[in-house]
């Protein structure tokens, strides 16, 4: 059967990564994004490893408007159907607080706009069933931060999303993966204080990969990044508020 994979966000290091392998894996592709030259060039590499179909088109998280053409694009295609989102944006928390109004900036790029997007196109995917997604959040959403709490409340309504999500897309005989990366070695972390146990694209997109054939529902990639959080969501709210983590 034929495969497509509609990826959003496809300018980042951990989207290009995925697009790559599942174009080795004879998938097609969408790559939707901003940058239009960037995407083409991806999409040129895309179809030289294997992509019967890899085409760039505009996508802004914060623009609706650009989202109808996508679907309308994905529903020319016969076969199985797949929804990859890469999207969000973390601006320095103390910039935020300078600049409160960019809050709505980063929920929308982070939640709402994806999510959004998969709620337009989600008959689409019940209609065919066997439908994955995949939702990239963020192992910030487990837990408000001192020093990113914008962005991780925004992924914290995303994952909760997807997990509604997932219960609805199950009943079509479809799936959801929520991927929840710790430091990723991505434009979005590049310069932060505080970097450790940095992973690389093409091992986050290796574990999302697995997860998707092993109909995971929820995964920490690298994986050690379950027992890093559930560490840090066990501290008591007294002790943690005191915290500079």
């Amino acid at each position: 059967m034929n495969e497509m994979w509609i990826i959003l966000g496809a300018t980042s290091s951990m989207a290009r990564a995925f697009a790559k392998q599942v174009s080795k894996d004879g998938s097609s592709v969408l790559l939707c994004g901003r940058d239009m030259d960037d995407m083409r060039a991806s999409a040129s590499d895309c179809l030289a490893h294997g992509a019967p179909v890899a085409e760039a088109l505009h996508f802004d998280a914060r623009e609706t408007k650009t989202f109808s053409s996508i679907i309308d694009r994905a529903a020319k295609e016969d076969g199985q159907l797949h929804v990859a989102v890469f999207v969000g944006s973390m601006p320095d928390q103390s910039v935020i607080d300078e600049h409160p109004e960019m809050i709505a900036g980063v929920v929308t790029d982070s939640y709402t706009g994806p999510a959004t997007f998969l709620q337009m196109i989600a008959p689409e995917l019940e209609q065919r069933g066997g439908a994955q997604v995949v939702g990239v959040g963020s192992v910030a959403g487990d837990r408000g931060r001192i020093g990113n709490y914008v962005y991780g409340s925004a992924k914290a309504g995303f994952h909760t999303y997807l997990a509604g999500l997932r219960n609805r897309l199950t009943r079509a005989g479809g799936h959801v993966v929520t991927v929840k990366p710790g430091f990723s070695d991505t434009a979005m972390t590049w310069g932060l204080e505080g970097m450790f146990l940095v992973a690389s694209p093409e091992k986050i997109s290796a574990d999302i990969l697995k997860a998707v054939e092993k109909k995971k529902d929820v995964i920490y990639t690298p994986f050690f990044w379950r027992y890093i959080m559930g560490i840090i969501t066990s501290i008591p709210e007294r002790v943690f508020k005191k915290m500079s983590v």
